[in-house]
């Protein structure tokens, strides 16, 4: 089994996950106030859904090329996967936080308008709160996507052992070297990780509108 890919899988999904998940929760947030460009705004978060990850790759791979940052090149480095990571994963991030948002009863809001709470209290007090289901949700799945994220990782990184190659990099290049027991392994460990993903997905968000209808009754 591949430990070094595994380690460093989890090291880019524990990064993902801490830089998306604030920019996520601030763009489901704002998202909801926006006028006529409100869709087209969705449209472009959700965009890395439905772009083949060799094109969304290979778009980055051009947008990165011969930049760099403090002298680290973006393409072919931790640095580089780690941007197109949170490139790819922003529906993941952003999409089940906004629904939270807009389970919300907006009674709840103008109840606390008129008790007097500013905008940052009634999103801190009021609104974090009732939408956190939907930010457990968005975390489980970004992190469990990321850790499978093949496509773009591969075009952006290549397979550099100990600075690019994920677990998903090393079970293709087992596949290739006809190591089918070791490429079963890893392909076990993300089967298990995803089933878990998606039960705690369902089960915490899914819970999210009886919560915030139960505060608002």
């Amino acid at each position: 089994m591949d430990i070094e890919a595994l380690l460093l899988s989890l090291k880019l999904a524990i990064w993902t996950l801490v830089l998306i998940l604030p920019f996520g929760v601030w763009v489901a947030h704002s998202v909801q106030n926006m006028g006529k460009s409100r869709s087209w705004i969705e449209a472009s978060l959700a965009l890395p859904l439905v772009l083949p990850p060799t094109v969304l790759g290979y778009y980055l791979l051009v947008g990165l090329g011969g930049k760099s940052i403090f002298g680290i090149p973006l393409v072919f480095s931790f640095t580089g996967i780690l941007i197109a990571s949170l490139i790819v994963n922003l529906p993941f991030a952003i999409q089940p936080i906004q629904r939270a948002f807009e389970a919300i009863n907006p009674e709840i809001r103008e109840a606390a308008q008129v008790s007097g709470l500013s905008k940052w209290q009634i999103f801190r007090l009021v609104e974090l709160p009732l939408a956190w289901p939907g930010i457990t949700s968005a975390a489980v799945l970004t992190f469990a996507h990321t850790l499978g994220e093949f496509g773009v990782i591969l075009m952006v990184g290549g397979a550099i052992p100990g600075e690019t190659k994920t677990v998903s990099i090393a079970i293709y290049d087992k596949v290739q070297s006809f190591d089918t027991s070791g490429a079963g392994v890893l392909s076990l460990i993300l089967l298990c990780t995803s089933l878990v993903a998606i039960a705690l997905s369902y089960g915490l968000f899914g819970r999210s509108p009886s919560h915030a209808n139960r505060w608002s009754r």
